[in-house]
């Protein structure tokens, strides 16, 4: 017979020569490596020198029954899945299986295509459990403190804090200027505790209209509004057991700030036109790059909520703060996004990277150096690889700003011209969305619509 292509490696133990001989012909047709042995005894010899996805096995053999084979199976090797065959089928032993691991049982004599079925749909159980496994596995590496890149005090102490408070119930208050990674510590938290096998579930407070935010959340009930054609579960349900991470949390409305904080409060909550209240146990981490503080004082985010999230706060200093680790942050994000092992980044380039301010900070140098992957040629980065804003400036461009004229000037009229002139090109760099120019400048949306409005521009337009 031609070898066998399948990933899948399947044992058959019974006792009855013609079946066994059978069901190995047929299996191995159908492109699985397949070995076959008469007992229990010699299947637990055969399981020690081989790893099988899936054992089939007689129930009544001598010496060594298919249950006694069943119990060994699952205490030495779980994730192996076992469908138990007999020709005396009760109730009671189909039960006993199933109470001690089987995936399923069949009665002897069988159709073809009944155990194909079975066998099929045990495989491919296996198959989704593995790569789960694998993903967990992933999202653990990618999450781990090794691989939070940053050498720098501020980020020493970063590190120290997450592994501090990864275990604990408490809500975490993650605050920072966009861009500096505040997800990824997120995500960092939540895999280095006890609940990383459980979802976690990010949402942008800022980026779901507020008459779908509660929906989002909390669900709703079928027939509750227009439109909801069918019962909706909502993230904290599902995350139950887990983390819910709320991005933006600045911008929660009014009406949403309380019912998260009945959340807190209580741990349960009602859908959207729900009658019974649904209790969760869910970890929030929240995020912001707003002064909520200043939000409070203003009357703009309630002060019982904002002492409920800052429990534990961790700030995350912006890239210009830590330049010592963009070295170290260019090699990783570099070598990732070329696929090379080695990096070089030239002196000058590196001097550039150095020298910028980054204002949209990890995420910005993720961009440039995508930019970089994209025009660059291997594993060398070069200063002519860099974008405008990192490029050097004609010497002639940065004479003038301070030159005092003999006759004086306004300097309200002058600064306020040059403040005008930034607005516009910041505006013209981000399309025209405010929020983003005001990102980009570090200021507030509240500051950015303020000075619009000084020097006459609308200062209502795109937001996304």
């Amino acid at each position: 017979m031609p070898e066998s292509e399948s990933k899948f490696r399947i044992l058959v133990v019974d006792d009855e020569e013609s079946l066994r001989e059978y069901l190995a012909i047929m299996l191995h047709r159908e492109g699985y490596h397949v070995d076959a042995v008469s007992d229990g005894a010699q299947a637990v010899a055969r399981l020690k020198e081989y790893g099988y996805d899936l054992v089939i096995s007689d129930i009544k053999m001598p010496r060594f029954t298919g249950f006694e084979l069943l119990r060994h199976i699952k205490d030495r090797t779980p994730e192996t899945a076992v469908i138990m065959v007999t020709a005396f089928s009760t109730t009671e032993e189909a039960v006993e299986a199933m109470k001690q691991g089987a995936y399923d049982y069949i009665t002897k004599p069988f159709k073809n295509e009944e155990i194909r079925l079975v066998i099929k749909n045990a495989l491919e159980r296996q198959s989704l459990r593995h790569e789960n496994q694998e993903l967990k596995k992933e999202l653990e590496r990618r999450y781990s403190f090794g691989n939070l890149i940053g050498k720098s005090k501020s980020m020493q102490e970063v590190y120290d804090l997450i592994q501090k408070v990864a275990c604990s119930r408490v809500n975490v208050l993650i605050t920072g200027e966009s861009g500096t990674g505040k997800e990824v510590v997120a995500k960092a938290i939540h895999y280095n505790s006890d609940r990383k096998d459980r979802p976690f579930l990010p949402i942008n407070c800022g980026a779901i209209p507020e008459n779908l935010l509660e929906s989002e959340l909390f669900g709703h009930e079928k027939g509750s509004f227009t439109g909801a054609f069918q019962q909706k579960t909502g993230l904290f349900e599902v995350a139950n057991g887990g983390t819910v991470f709320l991005d933006e949390i600045g911008e929660l409305p009014p009406m949403m700030q309380v019912k998260l904080l009945r959340v807190l409060q209580e741990r349960e909550f009602r859908r959207v036109g729900g009658t019974r209240d649904i209790q969760v146990d869910v970890r929030l981490i929240a995020a912001t790059n707003k002064d909520l503080e200043q939000a409070v004082a203003e009357g703009e985010f309630r002060e019982d909520l904002f002492y409920r999230l800052n429990v534990i706060r961790l700030s995350l200093p912006p890239l210009r703060d830590r330049r010592e680790d963009i070295p170290l942050l260019v090699e990783h994000l570099y070598r990732k996004m070329s696929a090379n092992e080695t990096v070089t980044v030239s002196e000058a380039a590196m001097r550039r990277l150095l020298d910028y301010n980054w204002p949209g900070n990890i995420r910005e140098l993720e961009n440039v150096l995508e930019r970089c992957v994209v025009l660059g040629h291997g594993n060398v980065l070069e200063e002519n690889f860099l974008p405008p804003q990192l490029q050097p400036r004609p010497a002639e461009g940065s004479a003038g700003l301070t030159d005092l004229p003999e006759s004086g000037l306004d300097l309200d009229e002058y600064l306020g011209g040059i403040e005008k002139e930034i607005l516009l090109k910041a505006l013209e760099r981000t399309g025209g969305v405010r929020k983003k120019a005001a990102e980009l400048l570090g200021i507030t949306f509240r500051s950015i619509r303020y000075r619009l409005a000084k020097f006459g521009i609308d200062p209502d337009g795109e937001e996304e």
